[in-house]
């Protein structure tokens, strides 16, 4: 684990459809500078936004997008933040939703984007996510340079208040957390299981 007063890296990493947005849009109403390029517009699946950065996605080949990042907070998915350089600190905040929702939206996103239906089942889905996560995990909490902090998003949405704190005091106690916790609109839940 990095110094407390180390320059660090904020990423918001989870599984596709398990909240990583609404952690972005919760960062940028505290105050937190975030690095994201607008490239994928808002839509009926986030209308408030994805907050992706598309350099992330050639994470494996280029890291050079991280030089200057400190003190901005950046979404990676779950599967590339074990790509992350080991030569700097990061503040990890990996978001967990019940999987089988996960399941259900993505299987709705990719429905209204006109996709062939997964022809993995649902069930399917949630054990390879659940089994991933599980190992990223693991790989986090093994890494000397990263701090971890797991945020539930079903309490996200729940309870943001007290959510908010905790994330503030892991990011260093600087972010406006009654601006992070207006920052969820719970009618955006709706893959409720």
């Amino acid at each position: 684990m990095s110094p407390p007063d180390a320059p660090f890296v904020t990423v918001v990493a989870g599984v596709p459809r398990s909240g990583t947005s609404l952690m972005m849009q919760m960062l940028r109403a505290g105050g937190l500078e975030l690095l994201t390029d607008g490239a994928r517009p808002a839509d009926a699946d986030n209308p408030n936004g994805y907050f992706e950065f598309a350099a992330v996605r050639g994470l494996r080949r280029d890291a050079a997008w991280l030089d200057g990042a400190e003190g901005s907070a950046v979404k990676i998915v779950h599967s590339l933040v074990t790509a992350l350089p080991a030569d700097r600190a990061y503040r990890v905040i990996l978001l967990r939703r019940r999987l089988a929702e996960v399941a259900v939206s993505q299987r709705a996103m990719l429905e209204r984007a006109g996709a062939p239906p997964d022809d993995l089942a649902d069930e399917r889905v949630t054990a390879v996510f659940r089994a991933q996560l599980d190992e990223v995990d693991r790989w986090l909490t093994a890494q000397r340079n990263f701090s971890l902090l797991r945020v539930d998003y079903n309490d996200a949405v729940s309870h943001p208040g007290p959510v908010a704190e905790r994330v503030n005091r892991f990011l260093g106690g600087n972010l406006d957390c009654d601006a992070m916790a207006a920052a969820v609109d719970p009618a955006l839940y709706r893959q409720r299981r």
